[in-house]
This record gives structure tokens, sequence and C-alpha cells, in this order.
């Protein structure tokens, strides 16, 4: 009922849910998985990422970021360097053909998934998981 009427509700929910059932309570690890800049002292409101806050962002191995203002170019930084994405385009990847599909209306198939492989994001984020369970106390750090 509280999160029925939250602003942010995304942000907490499952992680609530989780938390209150018996059977997964030992089992969730206290990370949203997201990078977020807030504000200070406070702690109320994340502030807007800008390409100063790139190198700290991509650093933190999050897989997700938020604030970002509209247009900024901090996302065109993420779409190029991050993702190779082209403006306009597609993320390239193991699902595109052969045929620069990239390019926005470009055709693209969706081939084998066996010939998936991941590349440095899923790098980054085995290392955020890995230091998370591998920390110390983290048998304390659960649904706290």
């Amino acid at each position: 009922m509280y999160y029925a009427n939250f602003l942010s509700s995304p942000e907490g929910y499952f992680h609530t849910v989780i938390c209150n059932v018996p059977e997964f309570r030992n089992t969730t690890v206290n990370h949203d998985l997201h990078f977020i800049s807030w504000d200070h002292p406070a702690k109320q409101h994340p502030h807007y990422l800008t390409v100063e806050d790139y190198d700290i962002m991509v650093n933190s191995n999050a897989p997700f970021a938020r604030k970002f203002g509209r247009e900024d170019p901090v996302l065109d930084k993420i779409d190029q360097e991050l993702l190779g994405r082209q403006p306009d385009g597609f993320v390239p990847g193991g699902w595109t053909d052969q045929m620069n599909s990239t390019v926005k209306g470009g055709p693209f198939t969706v081939e084998r998934v066996q010939d998936l492989r991941p590349g440095p994001g899923a790098d980054r984020l085995k290392k955020l998981i890995t230091g998370l369970i591998t920390q110390e106390g983290f048998d304390d750090k659960h649904c706290l």
C-alpha cells in the first residue's frame, strides 16, 4: 500500500517485497545496480549526471544510472563509447546480422542465441557483483 502513491516506487518496490518474504530474505544483495550521485548532505534527490560524472559512473561498474537531463551530451558519450551506437541507430551486438544493421531503418535478424558473447559491460557487471558478494560482512548486509 505504501508504494501505491509513492513517486519513485520502482526504485524500492521489488527490494522491499523480496526482503519481506522469508524465503528470499537472506538471498538478496542490498544494491539496486544503479549509479546515482546524490545531493549533499540531504541525500534526498539525485543530481543530473553530466560528462563530468562519466568516468566515475563507468568505474562504478553499475549497469544502470540516473538521472540524466534531456538531450545531455553524456547520453551521446554513453551511446558512442559504451554501447557503440551510431546516432539514431541500434546498439550493435550478436543479435544483429552482418548488413550494417546498426543504422536506423537497416534490416536485422535474430540469429543463433548461442552465438551471443558478453562484452565489456558484462565484465564490469561481473566485477560489481563479485565485489558485492565477497565483501567482508556480506551475510550481515541482506535486506537492511
